[in-house]
């Protein structure tokens, strides 16, 4: 016990075992909700909805497992929302690619991210890039997952005339949330231990006690078979030969590629674990997400990367690999208690998503707003994430615009060179998604 206690440097983090354990509790409970969303939407594509369940499954725990282990890290990874809504809608159903052959372009797209993961571009990418706009992809982060938290209880919704607007409070789940928005938050202030798995267990109880959450018809189910899916991108892998799929490949990998990265860093701040602007076992980081994402491929799923739903974790003081090695064990028994996931409903992890928000937030005090050509492209990538519902997109935005006002300013020397070369590489990224829109 005494190895592993000083292989994930517990004492050094000022952490435990209990503190750990539930910390990757509290972060599957705020994420266990793809387990049910990607059946959903690949199953649009009309991939098998068990089979696509049991590879999120499995793809999620190597991911977490792999994170925890090797990196050392609590940070969580599944399949991203948004490139698995980008597979189904726009390249199956809009682009009538087989969903075969799109999962044999996540698979090339994969083996391309462990290739420049092994060659440490991705890591000299993240340490390029320059600590104010760290910090603002952090704060952007925690406006996006907010937003989420708000939306998914029902508190924001879509509105014609304004875009978006107050939900009805004359529905039951939208005062789960707010019952549980404000019980976390009074815990929260109270510096109650663990206060957001707590507030998340008073909010499930509440729903069920009003009948507001249905009980499980049954505790465990056995686990679904994987034979739909498995392989399947390898064998396709020979129809990746037009132009228009290798857009599609390279769509894939950009997405992934600065979604992860973005929440790695953000989640870096989080935890207090960034150093001189760089991230401590960064390329570890970013092997074990690489290599998730290439194991899910073949399971079956579009894209792994980093959850930003770990800050959850983060939150409750999680520090450690162990807290991700947690996460990873309980996506296996998602298998078997798929059932009993039905208790946890987006009203119960909303109010969690919401206050993990407001501690991420926090970061925007150290970003320097005093100078404009720092002050708007970090803007820009703050308000961008949560009002393009992307984390890639917000990215794209400051990022484009950080070298036009560093030149403005007559500060382009101080740019790092690979700076610039994103620059472009956005520019073409936009112009690859509006064309694909």
């Amino acid at each position: 016990m005494s190895a592993i206690t000083k292989y994930f440097q517990l004492d050094e983090l000022h952490t435990n075992y209990k503190t750990e354990i539930l910390a990757g509790f509290t972060t599957f409970i705020s994420m266990a909700y793809i387990l049910f969303v990607n059946p959903s939407v690949l199953g649009a594509a009309g991939m098998d909805k068990g089979a696509v369940f049991t590879a999120t499954a499995l793809a999620s725990a190597i991911g977490c497992i792999l994170m925890g282990v090797l990196a050392r890290y609590p940070i969580a990874t599944a399949p991203a929302l948004g490139i698995n809504a980008f597979f189904a809608y726009s390249v199956v159903i809009g682009m009538k690619v087989p969903w075969q052959t799109a999962l044999a372009g996540v698979f090339v797209a994969s083996v391309i991210f462990l290739l420049i993961t092994i060659f440490k571009l991705r890591e000299m990418i993240i340490d390029a890039i320059p600590s104010d706009l760290k910090f603002a992809i952090s704060s952007g982060i925690g406006l996006f997952i907010a937003f989420l938290g708000l939306n998914d209880g029902g508190l924001i919704v879509a509105n014609k005339s304004t875009v978006v607007g107050l939900g009805s409070l004359s529905v039951g789940t939208t005062w789960l949330t707010i019952f549980g928005l404000i019980i976390t938050a009074i815990l929260m202030v109270r510096k109650v231990p663990g206060a957001i798995f707590v507030g998340m267990v008073l909010t499930s109880l509440l729903g069920i006690a009003t009948g507001l959450i249905d009980l499980p018809s049954s505790l465990i189910a056995s686990a679904l078979s994987l034979k739909p899916t498995f392989g399947v991108a390898l064998m396709h892998v020979g129809d990746i030969n037009t132009i228009q799929l290798a857009v599609v490949v390279l769509t894939f990998l950009l997405v992934t590629f600065f979604d992860t990265a973005g929440t790695l860093v953000g989640l870096a701040q989080q935890a207090g674990f960034m150093k001189d602007n760089k991230m401590p076992r960064v390329g570890k980081a970013l092997m074990s997400d690489s290599t998730a994402m290439l194991a899910g491929s073949v399971l079956g799923t579009s894209p792994v990367g980093a959850y930003v739903e770990s800050s959850a974790g983060i939150a409750v003081g999680g520090r450690s690999g162990i807290t991700a090695v947690t996460t990873g064990v309980l996506f296996i028994l998602g298998l078997f208690f798929s059932p009993l996931l039905t208790v946890v409903t987006t009203q119960v992890t909303a109010p969690a998503l919401i206050i993990v928000g407001v501690l991420l937030a926090q970061s925007l005090k150290n970003i320097n707003w005093t100078s404009l050509e720092i002050a708007i492209p970090s803007f820009l990538i703050v308000l961008g994430m949560p009002l393009t519902y992307s984390i890639s997109d917000g990215i794209a935005l400051g990022f484009i615009m950080y070298p036009i006002t560093m030149i403005a300013a007559k500060r382009g020397k101080e740019v790092h060179p690979l700076m610039y070369v994103l620059f472009f590489v956005f520019i073409g990224f936009m112009w690859i998604l509006n064309a694909q829109a």
